[in-house]
C-alpha cells in the first residue's frame, strides 16, 4: 500500500461530518467566485498581466475561471473531490503568495480577501486528504461499486 493510498484510507475513517457542510459551502462559493471572475474577467487579467510570458496572464485567467466554474459544482456534489481540490490549490496559493498577501491582513482595501483565500485553501487540503464524505456522489459511487462485487 503507497502512501497516497494510506493517507486516503485514513481520511476515509476519521473525517468529522461537519466537513459535508463544509464542503458543499466551498462548492458554492469557488462556483460564485469563478463567475465573478467569468463577469469581471478585465480585472482577472490585470491581476495575472504581470507575468513575463506573452499571453500568459490570459491564459492563467481563463485557467482559473475554468477551474472554478467546473471544480465548485463538483466540490458542492462530492464528486472526484480530492482531484477537483488539487486543481484548484495551486490557484489558492498564487491568490494568497501574489495577489492577497501583499495588501496585508485585515485591509479595508482587501475585504478580507486574504483571510478567505487562507480559509479556502485551507479547506482544499483538507479535503485532499480527508475526501467529500458521507454526503457526497463520491461516497454513493463507492457503495455501487461495493455493492455490485
Amino acid at each position: 500500500m503507497n502512501l497516497v493510498t494510506k493517507i486516503e484510507s485514513w481520511g476515509d475513517t476519521h473525517r468529522p461530518g461537519w466537513l459535508d457542510i463544509f464542503r458543499i459551502a466551498l462548492g458554492i462559493f469557488i462556483t460564485y467566485r469563478g463567475f465573478d471572475f467569468m463577469v469581471n474577467i478585465e480585472s482577472l487579467e490585470s491581476t495575472t498581466a504581470g507575468m513575463a510570458v506573452m499571453y500568459s496572464g490570459v491564459a492563467v485567467a481563463h485557467y482559473i475561471i475554468f477551474a472554478h466554474v467546473l471544480g465548485g459544482p463538483l466540490i458542492f456534489f462530492g464528486l472526484y473531490t480530492r482531484i477537483v481540490s488539487l486543481i484548484q490549490v495551486p490557484i489558492l496559493i498564487g491568490a494568497v503568495i501574489f495577489v492577497n498577501y501583499p495588501k496585508g491582513f485585515f485591509s479595508f482595501d482587501n475585504h478580507m480577501e486574504l483571510e478567505i483565500s487562507l480559509i479556502v485553501l485551507a479547506g482544499l487540503i483538507v479535503f485532499m486528504v480527508f475526501g467529500s464524505g458521507k454526503f457526497s456522489l463520491d461516497e454513493k459511487r463507492r457503495k455501487d461499486k461495493t455493492s455490485a462485487n
